[in-house]
């Protein structure tokens, strides 16, 4: 990861953004503290409904009530509910 200072930012924006696009991330500073990180959003990925009504039809079949007690038999039922944790 590359730092750079507050005017280095201003002055080569652009081209500290194409930098962070191609996915590298920066760190500005500022008087020579770090203040803020650039770095690459996440792309999403779009998934089409079509796919995913499909996976669902070929995915395996579970029992609702035996899903269910696995999942409480992981699970405390005794949960602390006190805010004052």
């Amino acid at each position: 990861m590359r730092t750079i200072t507050q005017r280095e930012l201003r002055n080569e924006s652009a081209a500290v953004l194409r930098d962070v696009q191609a996915g590298q991330s920066t760190i500005i500073t500022r008087n020579g503290t770090p203040v803020a990180e650039l770095r690459p959003v996440s792309v999403r990925r779009f998934v089409p409904r079509a796919v995913i009504v499909e996976n669902g039809h070929r995915a395996p079949r579970i029992d609702a009530a035996r899903f269910r007690a696995d999942l409480d038999a992981l699970v405390e039922a005794d949960v602390d509910t006190d805010d004052d944790v």
